[in-house]
């Protein structure tokens, strides 16, 4: 897809969308200069409507360029992260081009703030997580006049490109593979939805299959904060006190799964003939398991190393014409808590 029809924003721009002269709207921009509150306001509102971010190296660089690619996620402790960064290091680390990293902790608020902050500097690409941004940071991608690579997710319209999984597609997959291990009283377990998309989706996935077998979830929590492998011992504990008949059991993610298993394993369950389990992500941590988690790879290192591909090819060329759409296709791992039939 060509980018040569797309230029960055300028104080123009602003300045013919608010009504004020270009002198003007520099103050307001710069917090500098005695100017109305009427006329603040307005230059601010036509700012934000338009996506326009000021440019701190106006002038001092040639090309009004650096080598910087913003790489902004949700968050440093969320070990699906780290994998998606070392992709995106490999394949930048034989170019000119550095990532710079932002982490927004699953808000759209502190998202607006860190790409504000970030595509002020003027870097050559962004890469940031996801695919549901507010309206003012969708603005800001859109106004940016440089490659945008959104990642993890290729359910819904990206503004640029996206690269990632289908999550509704792994929650059906996962939910054909339970039902083919004839499993037929399923919990399930994640984080709070509304600002975990990508869980949202795997679990609308999941229950739209269950849906047409004729089967509901039985039962279902959702957590925020704290140690995940303490809080998916606690929802499997108290899940099961609720409801003994559970013979399998959906996480949203590796690290609560994994919290799971361990406390199935300390109350002497049959796994995976009285109860089964799987999680999400494929980590590394589940190798030290006593019992090899049933899972779904999530792809992260590939993710990263395309979307930096990405990015590198167009600002090699910047009239590329590239997919938009890049889906890769994880793969159920059966593991020991999984019947496979």
């Amino acid at each position: 897809m060509s980018k040569s029809d797309t230029r960055p924003l300028t104080l123009r721009d602003v300045s013919e969308a608010s009504g004020v002269s270009e002198m003007t709207v520099s103050r307001v921009l710069r917090n500098r200069g005695d100017v109305s509150a009427t006329t603040r306001e307005k230059v601010l509102k036509a700012a934000k409507e338009l996506g326009y971010v000021p440019n701190k190296i106006a002038g001092a660089l040639a090309s009004q360029r650096v080598n910087l690619v913003a790489v902004i996620i949700p968050s440093l402790s969320n070990m699906v992260f780290p994998e998606v960064m070392t992709g995106i290091s490999q394949v930048l680390e034989d170019t000119e081009l550095q990532p710079v990293v932002g982490v927004t902790d699953y808000q759209p608020e502190k998202e607006e703030r860190v790409l504000f902050e970030m595509l002020s500097w003027r870097p050559s690409g962004v890469i940031i997580a996801g695919l549901e941004h507010s309206d003012a940071s969708r603005a800001m991608l859109k106004a940016s006049g440089i490659p945008v690579v959104e990642i993890m997710d290729v359910d819904g319209t990206p503004i640029d490109t996206s690269v990632g999984i289908s999550h509704r597609r792994a929650g059906r997959e996962m939910a054909h593979a339970i039902l083919k291990g004839r499993y037929e009283n399923i919990g399930f377990m994640g984080t709070k939805m509304p600002l975990d998309h990508r869980a949202r989706k795997r679990f609308e996935g999941f229950t739209e299959v269950l849906g047409k077998a004729g089967i509901e979830i039985a039962e279902r929590e959702f957590y925020s904060g704290g140690s995940a492998l303490a809080k998916g011992r606690e929802m499997t504990a108290a899940m099961l006190e609720r409801n003994p008949k559970l013979d399998f059991l959906y996480y949203s993610n590796d690290m609560i799964s994994a919290g799971g298993l361990l406390y199935l394993l300390e109350k002497g369950y049959d796994i995976p003939g009285q109860i089964g389990l799987a999680g999400f992500n494929g980590v590394e941590l589940l190798q030290g398991l006593p019992r090899q988690l049933a899972t779904m790879d999530a792809c992260r290192l590939e993710i990263g190393r395309k979307a930096a591909e990405i990015i590198s090819e167009r600002v090699e060329n910047p009239d590329a014409d590239l997919e938009k759409r890049v889906e890769l296709s994880p793969k159920i791992s059966f593991g020991d808590t999984l019947k496979r039939r």
